[in-house]
C-alpha cells in the first residue's frame, strides 16, 4: 500500500461526537466533542478536551462535573446542531429536540434519549494549547433498559451508534467479530453458532 507523508493532524478516527451535557437541571446545557476518550479502566477515567473560548468550558470548570452522552444515528441532527450552536445563544436542549433528565451522582443533566450516559467528576484540567484536557471520573453510568437483555448483557449493537470521521457523520455498519474471535478455536466457535441458532429458533 502507497501512502503520502502529511504534516501532523488529527486523523484519528472514527470518533464518538459525544454530547457533553453539563450545567443545571435548571439550567441545562449540551455541546458536542469528538475529542473524547477513556484513560483508565480502573479507577475508570475519561476526558473531554475542550477550547477554553466554549460556553461549556466555563460551566464545567465550575462546577466540576459533565456527562457525556453516547451518541446513536437518530441524534446525528441533534448531535451537529449542539455542535455548531452556542449555549450562550439558544437552548440548545430545547432547539435540538432532546431531553435534559437528572443523574444520581451529578448535578448535570444527561441527555435522556442517548442509550448510555456516563455521569463524570473532573479530577484535574491541564492546558495542552488549542484546548485544556478536562480528566475525569466516571462516578455512575446510565443504560438504556431497551439495550440490556434477560441476562443483564447490554446489546449496545441494537442502539444504532453514530461515529464522525474527518468532517462527516457515519452510522455503524454490521458487526464483524467480537474480541478476541481472531484467535478463537474452531471448536469455541461451532458451540457459539449453534447456541445461536437455538436462539433464533426458540425466540
Amino acid at each position: 500500500m502507497a501512502k503520502t507523508a502529511w504534516k501532523a493532524g488529527t486523523m484519528l478516527a472514527p470518533l464518538p461526537p459525544a454530547l457533553v451535557s453539563c450545567g443545571t437541571m435548571e439550567k441545562p446545557n449540551v455541546m458536542t466533542a469528538a475529542w473524547t476518550g477513556i484513560i483508565c479502566s480502573e479507577p475508570t477515567l475519561v476526558y473531554v478536551s475542550l477550547r477554553p473560548s466554549r460556553y461549556s468550558y466555563k460551566l464545567i470548570k465550575e462546577s466540576g462535573e459533565f456527562v457525556i452522552n453516547v451518541p446513536t444515528v437518530a441524534l446525528a441532527k441533534a448531535v451537529d446542531l449542539c455542535g455548531v450552536k452556542s449555549g450562550k445563544d439558544v437552548d440548545k436542549f430545547k432547539l435540538a429536540g432532546i431531553s435534559a433528565a437528572p443523574c444520581s451522582a451529578v448535578k448535570a443533566p444527561q441527555v435522556a434519549e442517548s442509550p448510555v450516559s456516563l455521569e463524570c467528576k473532573v479530577k484535574n484540567i491541564t492546558s495542552l494549547g488549542t484546548h485544556d484536557m478536562f480528566l475525569a471520573e466516571v462516578v455512575a453510568v446510565n443504560v438504556d433498559d431497551a439495550l440490556i437483555d434477560k441476562n443483564g448483557a447490554l446489546n449496545l449493537g441494537k442502539a444504532g451508534l453514530l461515529a464522525y470521521a474527518h468532517g462527516f457523520y457515519y452510522g455503524l455498519g454490521k458487526k464483524i467479530g467480537k474480541f478476541g474471535w481472531s484467535v478463537e478455536k474452531k471448536s469455541t466457535k461451532k458451540k457459539r453458532a449453534v447456541r445461536q441458532r437455538g436462539k433464533a429458533k426458540n425466540g
